[in-house]
Parts: structure tokens; C-alpha cells; sequence
């Protein structure tokens, strides 16, 4: 048995080839939008719906299986990567995502300078910047300026 076979079977879905492609491609390719999954998934199997997909997307997140994050401003995107309380940095040129290990020992972002009587287990915080390659493509700025400039 698989490990994706595993893991679908100990949140009481039934294995799937759609759920089993889905799983794999989020495995491969993290922090992709749905379309993209739709793309990666039917390069695999062309006859998998868009709505298939869709509802496995649903179903895998409801289960815990995949996590679904939304930076402000952008799509959806799905990764497998579940089960810790990791954080992301997005660039704001190319909109790349990259995983952010929260602190480990004592976790800074889990105390809530005013917890309102919640009891809070996660935290989800978004650094954003710009990707190095996006840093590098941009046109540097540090000549002189001509003369009379000011």
C-alpha cells in the first residue's frame, strides 16, 4: 500500500485515482492554484473532469489532507504539506511561494499579545518580499546620477 493510499484510508476516503493523482501532484508541485492541479492531473489522465478535481481538492481539504492558503490578493493554492504549523513567503513581483518553518522551541507566533479567551493552536502568518529572481531581473539603480541632477 502506498503511502497516499495510507493516508486517504485513515480519513476514511476511499482511494481513488483522482484522489491518489491529486495527492501526487500537490507531493510534486506545492503551492499551486487550481488550475494548475487540473493541468498536472490531466497530463497524467485526460479523462479526470475539472469538477472531479475540484471536489477532491474539497474533499482532501475538509479532511486535512491538503491545506489550502490564500495570500491576500492572490488565488487559492493547495500544498500536501500538513500536520505543522508552517508559515510562507510570497514575492510580490512573480506571486512564488515558499515554505517558512515557524520557530521551533517556544513559538513566538502562537501568543496572541490579546488572545480574547481563544485558545489558539495556529497561526498563519505571510511574510512578503520579492524572490531572488525577480531582485535580480530588476534594473539596478545605484549609478551616479548625471551631472546637474540632483
Amino acid at each position: 500500500m502506498s503511502d497516499f493510499e495510507a493516508q486517504l484510508r485513515a480519513v476514511s476516503l476511499r482511494v481513488t485515482r483522482p484522489r491518489l493523482a491529486v495527492l501526487s501532484a500537490l507531493r510534486d508541485h506545492p503551492h499551486v492554484d487550481t488550475e494548475t492541479v487540473i493541468d498536472l492531473v490531466r497530463a497524467e489522465h485526460p479523462t479526470v473532469s475539472h469538477q472531479t478535481i475540484y471536489d477532491v481538492l474539497r474533499a482532501l481539504t475538509d479532511t486535512g489532507l491538503v491545506r489550502r492558503i490564500q495570500p491576500a490578493g492572490a488565488n487559492a493554492r493547495y500544498e500536501s504539506r500538513v500536520g505543522d504549523n508552517h508559515h510562507h513567503v510570497v514575492c510580490r513581483s512573480c506571486g512564488a511561494i515558499a515554505d517558512v518553518d515557524c520557530a521551533v522551541g517556544h513559538t513566538p507566533c502562537l501568543t496572541a499579545s490579546d488572545d480574547h479567551g481563544f485558545v489558539i493552536d495556529q497561526a498563519e502568518v505571510v511574510y512578503w518580499g520579492t524572490c531572488p529572481e525577480c531582485a535580480a531581473a530588476r534594473p539596478r539603480n545605484d549609478s551616479p546620477l548625471p551631472e546637474g541632477s540632483k
